[in-house]
C-alpha cells in the first residue's frame, strides 16, 4: 500500500529532525532488583540518547543526509552529547548549548535475562522551547520533518512551516502533552508506543484507539509500536502489521529500539518504498539495535542492515 502523498525533492536534507537529546547511564543487573536490597551490576554503559537525536543517527547510518536542532547542556553530558551527534556526521548547525544548563540524562536498568529495561530521567527546564523559540527556517531544510512531541507549541510552529513548504510531517510521541491537540493535526506520519492512542482516546483496544485518532485528527498515516509483538499502521480502513525482527543472540537491551524502529520507517519511505515495506525495515532497524547496549552507538549501518534482511 502506498503512503497517501509525495515527498519533496531537491532539499538540502533527507530528514530533519526536532527535539530530545539526552545521556544515559544503562546499567546491566542481572535482575531487576527488589525494594531495599544490593545488586552487583554486570555491565556500566555511557551512552548518547533522546528520542529524535537517535533517529537522525540512524538515517545517517543508513547513508542519508539529516540534520538535528536541540539544546543542549553546558556540562560534561551536553558536551558528550553534542560530540557524539557531530562525530556522526549529523549537521548540528542550529543545536544550541545553553549556559549553565544541565544536560538531559537517564538512568537505565536493564534486566539481562530479557533486554527490558526501567528509565529514571531528568531534564532541565532550561532545555525546554517556547513557541516563538523554534529554530526558523529548519523544517524546510529536509523532505520530511521528525518530532518527539515535546515543547508542542514549537513543534507546531514548525509543523506549520513544514506543511507549508510541501516537507512530511513525521513524529514519535510516547506521551501527553499540553498543547498537543494543536499539533496532532499537523502531522502526516504518526507512529507512537502502543500506550499512546490508549492515553489519547480513551480506548482500551489498539485498533479501535488508532481509528479514533484518525477519525480526530486526520493524520495520513497512524500507527504504533508494540516491542517484542512488532508494529501496526492503519491507513485507508486496513490495519498492516509487521512481526518484531528477531535478535541476533538475544535481545541485551531494549533501550533506543523505538527511535530505531523509526529510523527505519523513514529510511524505507525515502527511499520510496510502500508502507508494508516500511513497517518490516522498522522492526529490521529495531531488532537489530537490540543487539547490543544503548541507544544511538548501536544503531546499524545501511551494509548491517543489507546482511541481516538477506539472512
Amino acid at each position: 500500500m502506498r503512503f497517501p502523498f509525495t515527498l519533496p525533492t531537491e532539499r538540502e536534507f533527507d530528514a530533519v529532525g526536532f527535539g530530545l537529546n539526552a545521556v544515559d547511564h544503562l546499567v546491566v543487573v542481572p535482575e531487576y532488583p527488589a525494594f531495599d536490597t544490593k545488586t552487583r551490576l554486570i555491565e556500566h554503559t555511557q551512552s548518547a540518547g533522546g528520542q529524535t537525536a537517535s533517529a537522525m543517527v540512524g538515517l545517517q547510518r543508513l547513508g542519508l543526509r539529516t540534520a538535528y536542532a536541540g539544546r543542549f547542556g553546558t556540562d560534561s553530558a551536553g558536551r558528550f552529547g553534542l560530540q557524539t551527534l557531530r562525530g556522526e556526521g549529523v549537521d548540528i548547525t542550529q543545536t544550541e548549548v545553553i549556559e549553565g544548563a544541565r544536560n538531559q540524562i537517564a538512568f537505565i536498568i536493564i534486566d539481562a535475562r530479557t533486554g527490558e529495561r526501567t528509565i529514571i530521567w531528568d531534564r532541565d527546564e532550561r532545555l525546554a522551547y517556547a513557541a516563538d523559540e523554534a529554530p526558523t527556517n529548519f523544517a524546510v531544510r529536509g523532505r520530511v520533518l521528525h518530532l518527539d512531541a515535546h515543547d508542542p507549541p514549537a513543534c507546531v510552529r514548525l509543523a506549520r512551516e513544514a506543511r507549508a513548504a510541501g516537507t512530511i510531517v513525521s513524529a514519535d510521541i510516547d506521551n501527553i502533552y499540553a498543547g498537543l491537540p494543536e499539533l496532532l493535526p499537523l502531522i502526516d506520519v504518526l507512529i507512537s508506543s502502543c500506550e499512546f492512542p490508549v492515553r489519547l482516546t480513551g480506548i482500551a483496544d489498539e485498533r479501535a484507539a488508532l481509528v479514533e485518532v484518525k477519525a480526530r485528527y486526520g493524520c495520513a498515516v497512524t500507527g504504533l509500536t508494540r516491542g517484542i509483538r512488532g508494529a501496526l499502521v492503519y491507513h485507508e480502513g486496513v490495519f498492516i502489521e509487521a512481526p518484531a525482527g528477531p535478535v541476533p543472540g538475544g535481545c541485551r537491551d531494549t533501550t533506543g529500539a523505538g527511535d530505531a524502529f523509526h529510523a527505519g520507517f523513514l529510511y524505507g519511505l525515502l527511499q520510496g518504498a510502500e508502507i508494508e515495506a516500511c513497517l518490516h525495515l522498522g522492526c529490521a532497524v529495531a531488532a537489530l539495535k537490540c543487539r547490543s547496549l544503548g541507544a544511538r552507538t548501536a544503531l546499524p549501518s545501511v551494509h548491517e542492515l543489507a546482511e541481516f534482511l538477506s539472512l
